[in-house]
């Protein structure tokens, strides 16, 4: 009986030893809202390798469409079927009503660089709002800008007066609706997987996103007049399901914290020169696209419009959004004020 004991132990600890790599080798599901070559896919790849790099670890990346829509993601996510997932803000509104602060126009400035720096700095950014993705069971890791939002019509748009009722698509977020309906226009809900179609057959006039999206999706082919406004920026988020992140090993905490700084650093690095670099290949690739900068007096016109959407704002996300609204102005302020 103890030499069987004996035994027992002696195999089940080869067996350990042997498997010791594979037992603590995971594979860990991380999805995105963008195409290969995208942002989102830039940041998703540069934090897979970084893990497997440094660990045994495996990072599976799905992309767009391989596993439904966003909200179907942020449900596989909070139900732990994903680890991580690459998430707008806006796309988080109706789960986290103070999450639509961002589309709130004009609040950012058109500067890359000072808006990379209030990225980083911001206390809205990297204290608050973690603590608002936590209360749903979520571990936001880091909050970064993809680019300057264009929009894209059947017509060109060179004055406050032609977005009037032109059916513009929005993602399903109340303030972008009040935005769009603050300038004048029809916003239409869709989700993204008809949104050419959509353009093509005329269900819609019009859309918003930043210029690389345009250009991967090709949406310049249906949607052809382009106009820079200025409002805003596509910000996204990269979040882990909480029980997941905090049930990590202190190692594998700083394993996953080491891989989001490394693809955060090489991300913000990309975003630089992409929009130029992807407004030039709509140029070569688009005869019959225009591409229209409203000017001053035409920006002063959409920016009257901006308090209504801030007022918005405060009355769906409470005092919550109000004090989230304060410290993003303050944090701006501080930016700005360091660059003077």
């Amino acid at each position: 009986m103890n030499s069987n004991k004996l035994l027992t132990g002696a195999g089940i600890g080869a067996l350990m030893l042997g498997m010791s790599t594979a037992a603590f080798a995971a594979n860990w599901r991380y999805a995105i809202e963008e195409y290969e070559g995208d942002v989102q896919d830039v940041f998703a790849q540069e934090f897979k390798r970084y893990v497997e790099e440094n660990s045994d670890h495996n990072v599976q990346v799905y992309r767009f469409g391989e596993l439904g829509e966003s909200d179907d993601m942020m449900e596989q996510l909070q139900n732990g079927i994903l680890q991580f997932f690459n998430q707008s803000p806006g796309f988080t509104g109706s789960l986290i009503p103070s999450a639509q602060i961002f589309f709130v126009p004009y609040l950012l400035p058109t500067d890359m660089q000072t808006v990379l720096e209030f990225f980083d700095e911001s206390k809205a950014i990297n204290e608050m709002f973690p603590k608002l993705y936590a209360e749903h069971g979520i571990e936001l890791l880091k909050m970064y800008p993809e680019g300057e939002m264009v929009i894209t019509t059947d017509e060109p748009i060179k004055t406050v007066e032609d977005f009037q009722n032109k059916k513009i698509r929005i993602m399903t977020n109340p303030l972008l609706a009040e935005t769009y309906n603050a300038f004048g226009a029809t916003p239409t809900p869709l989700p993204w997987g008809e949104v050419y179609g959509g353009l093509q057959t005329g269900i819609l006039d019009g859309q918003e996103n930043p210029i690389f999206w345009i250009e991967s999706g090709k949406l310049y082919e249906v949607s052809p007049h382009l106009t820079f406004t200025g409002h805003g920026w596509f910000t996204t988020a990269l979040l882990a399901n909480q029980d997941f992140y905090e049930g990590l090993s202190k190692e594998n905490k700083q394993l996953v914290d080491a891989a989001t700084e490394a693809a955060y650093d090489l991300t913000t690095e990309h975003i630089q020169g992409l929009a130029e670099e992807s407004l030039n290949k709509i140029k070569k690739n688009c005869d019959k696209c225009t591409f229209t900068h409203l000017d001053d007096q035409q920006v002063a016109k959409l920016k009257k419009k901006a308090p209504q959407v801030e007022k918005a704002f405060v009355e769906m996300a409470g005092e919550t959004g109000e004090k989230l609204l304060k410290q993003f102005n303050a944090d701006l302020e501080a930016v700005k004020s360091d660059k003077e």
